[in-house]
């Protein structure tokens, strides 16, 4: 299925994420860390993760007109670990009432390996072959 929309968490998904975007003729929407409605007079959804590989729990968000319903995202991102930041970036695709088709690294690190499935995510690489 083909995204409408790739979404790219701060700070390497963000260049990952543009350039992906970029290469397959679609939007892009900038998942960004701490961010409040302080930031600007729009709308925002803003969720909070689940422990990360450091045991922080992150609050993610993006402007709520930048998915719409309707659209189908990707997640794009350098690695991923716990998965928490992909299971907060489909919290906030869903919230959007938009459909959320998976999430794309470079570096497989998940610890729990059902995320494979159930985020479904797929990876260039898997972090025991680094």
């Amino acid at each position: 299925m083909t995204p409408t929309v790739v979404l790219g968490p701060v700070s390497r998904g963000s260049l990952v994420g543009a350039l992906t975007a970029a290469a397959l003729g679609v939007g892009f929407v900038e998942m960004r860390k701490g961010a409040s409605q302080a930031t600007d007079s729009d709308r925002w959804v803003r969720r909070t993760t689940a422990p990360d590989y450091r045991d922080r729990h992150e609050v993610f968000g993006f402007r709520r007109d930048l998915v719409r319903a309707g659209d189908r995202v990707l997640m794009v991102d350098d690695w991923i670990d716990t998965g928490a930041t992909a299971r907060t970036a489909r919290a906030l695709v869903e919230d959007c009432g938009a459909r959320w088709i998976g999430a794309a690294c470079i570096v497989d690190g998940l610890t729990d390996p059902r995320l494979r499935h159930d985020l479904p995510v797929r990876c260039l690489i898997d972090v025991r072959r680094l």
